[in-house]
Order: C-alpha cells, then structure tokens, then sequence
C-alpha cells in the first residue's frame, strides 16, 4: 500500500493498523532547535482519546506518546529536535478483535471494507485495519509536532452540526469547547446536541457531523498560485481523514448564493501600512495564497458505518447477506474528528511554510 505520506518539506508518514500491536508516524524536514517533549505530543492526543464519555466509542486507550528518535537533550535540560526523522509510536492496549468475527466474510455498507477487498485482497476485519479512524491518532501526533514549526499560529477546532442540528453563530464562544464532550462553541446547541445523541446511540444507530477548523496568526503568502494552492492542499488533507465526504473554504457552497458585491472582502489601509479587511467570506486564502485573514475550512463527515441495524450486504463470495455490526463504536465519529481536522492544518500550514521560505526567504 503506497501514499502513507503526506507533504513535500514537512513530512509525515502514519504506520499500524487499528488492532495491530501499535500504530505511529514518522516526521521528516521538521527543523533543529525546537523545544519538543512527550507531554507537548500527548497534550492533543488526549484530545482526540477514546472512551471519554457516552457519545464517543468506549474503547479503552490511554494513547500514551513515545518519542523514539529525532530529539535530544541541547545540554540546558530541553529535550529539542536534532533535524532528524522523529519517530513517535502509540500502543494499542484494549483491542477487541473478536467482536468482529461475526462480519469477517460480510462487508459492512458505507464502510471501505468492499473497496480495501477489491483493490488489495486482503479482508482485515478486526476494525477495518488500515481503513480504521484508529489511524487518526498517529496524525495528531504528527500534528502536534507540526504546530511546533508555526509560531504565532492558533489552531482551533470546534464542531458546528451534528445531524440537522447547527450551532448559533451569534453565540460562538471559544470557551465553550472546553466545557462539553462536543467540541461546541454553542452553550444551548451542546445540550440539544446531547438529547439528540442520545436517542441515536440507544438506537444503534449513527449520524453525521460537520467540524470547522480556524487558524488565526497565519501569515500572508502561504501557497502557490497553480498546483500549489494553500486552499488546494488543504483541502486534500481534509478529504484524507476517514469518512469525510466534503470540504469547503470560507463561504465555500454558500458563496455560489452571493453577489460579487456580497463576497468580495473590501479592504482599507490599517496599520504600518498592512490591508485590512472587511470581511473573510475568502476563508483566509486568494488565488491559493493566504492573505493573513484567519484561514477557515469546515469538512462534513458521514455517520459510522457499523451500527446495529440490520442490512443488506454481500459476502467474500459474492452471495446476497444481512450483516448487523457490534462492538464499540463512536455514534458520531465526527466529533473525535475535530482535533483531527486541527492536526491535519498544523500539517499543512508547518509544510507550507517551509516551502515559502524555500521560495523566497525568511524576510517576507
């Protein structure tokens, strides 16, 4: 299986399977001298950690951080990076293979399981194998390695829909995040939320969810105007996290509803003599560079495939089957999903970056 990578001078490539022994990344281009310890990976990791309340999967994973290479002590009692490839690697400690023994011939609907088969040949049940969102861990990992090259740079994410359900933007609080297992910025739309998650968990069934991610302190000039584009690569990344099916910028779909006059994002002499705007209906981005706006990108995310409905499916050998999945799983994966779609920016931002100054220094 090839494509593991992702980046051209900050790299990171992702390793292990969701009930293999372990599961992690390799960071290569991250540059020497900065400050990086376990504590500063396993502060995101926690985040995103499985089976800390009801609405999320109950599988049981501390996802405890080691660094096996890539920093050193730089003589003062700092452990920072040598330039080296880091290498990071997380435990799996509370797999449950055998609750997937019943579905080992079914392909689940929705779920990647048919395409894997069809293109590798190769049917690992236990969790999906590589096609698992337990793959995610390894991203935030790499992630919070990422965030270490973008000084000034806050990335934060927050849940916005899960169903029908929409926050009031008139009410966003960054605070709020905190404060609930839903990553919400939306006091009033939390609770709401946690009745209508309720009903679908008990059910067996799931929903879909839709994450934005905002990256303040972003500096003008990130991207390249063709094949490059921030706004492109972001995109791609986005897409790249498991089961998400759409992803925009700024206004993104809702811009094709504006005027020109409505989307354009006016502009007015500010300070030391640096534009500003406006507006961002832009997301933070034109012609593929950003603008130093704050960068904006939502991504929707279909409902967990494995629920306890029963379905029409086929098996290895093509014959018609009904499969129902048990086990645990997350009733929307989209809400672990946020500080996901939050290491997948720091990726591309800390890349990006990196390739700017390659282009034209570090004085611009």
């Amino acid at each position: 299986m090839s494509h593991n990578t992702i980046g051209h001078l900050f790299r990171m490539t992702t390793w292990g399977e969701s009930h293999g022994p372990a599961l992690g990344c390799v960071v290569d281009g991250c540059p020497p001298g900065l400050p990086l310890t376990v504590e500063d990976i396993q502060l995101f990791l926690d985040k995103r950690r499985p089976g800390q309340s009801r609405y999320t999967t109950q599988r049981q994973e501390p996802d405890t951080v080691e660094i096996l290479s890539g920093v050193f002590d730089d003589g003062g009692g700092r452990q920072v990076t040598t330039g080296t490839p880091i290498s990071l690697v997380i435990r799996n400690v509370d797999q449950r293979s055998k609750d997937y023994s019943d579905i080992k011939d079914k392909f689940r609907p929705g779920h990647a399981d048919l395409a894997y088969w069809q293109k590798y040949g190769i049917r690992d049940y236990r969790g999906g194998g590589r096609s698992s969102a337990r793959e995610t861990a390894a991203r935030v990992a790499g992630g919070a390695v990422a965030r270490k090259v973008l000084p000034g740079v806050v990335i934060r994410g927050a849940l916005v829909q899960i169903g029908p359900h929409r926050i009031d933007r008139g009410r966003w609080d960054w605070a709020e995040v905190d404060r609930n297992p839903f990553f919400c910025p939306d006091p009033r739309a939390a609770v709401t939320w946690a009745a209508y998650l309720d009903g679908i968990r008990k059910s067996g069934s799931s929903v879909g969810a839709v994450i934005e991610v905002v990256a303040e302190g972003v500096p003008p000039g990130l991207g390249a105007p063709i094949y490059g584009k921030l706004d492109q690569d972001l995109a791609a990344a986005m897409m790249s996290i498991n089961a998400v099916k759409g992803v925009e910028i700024g206004e993104g779909f809702a811009s094709a509803e504006l005027t020109g006059e409505a989307n354009a994002d006016e502009m007015r002499a500010g300070p030391n003599g640096q534009p500003v705007y406006l507006s961002n209906h832009s997301g933070g981005v034109l012609g593929g560079i950003s603008t130093g706006q704050p960068l904006v990108v939502r991504f929707a995310v279909k409902p967990t495939s494995s629920i306890l409905t029963p379905r029409k499916t086929l098996d290895i050998g093509g014959k018609d089957a009904e499969i129902l999945t048990k086990g645990r799983h997350d009733p929307c994966v989209g809400i672990r999903a946020v500080p996901v779609g939050e290491a997948m920016t720091a990726l591309v931002l800390a890349d990006h970056l990196l390739r700017h100054r390659a282009q034209v220094g570090e004085r611009r």
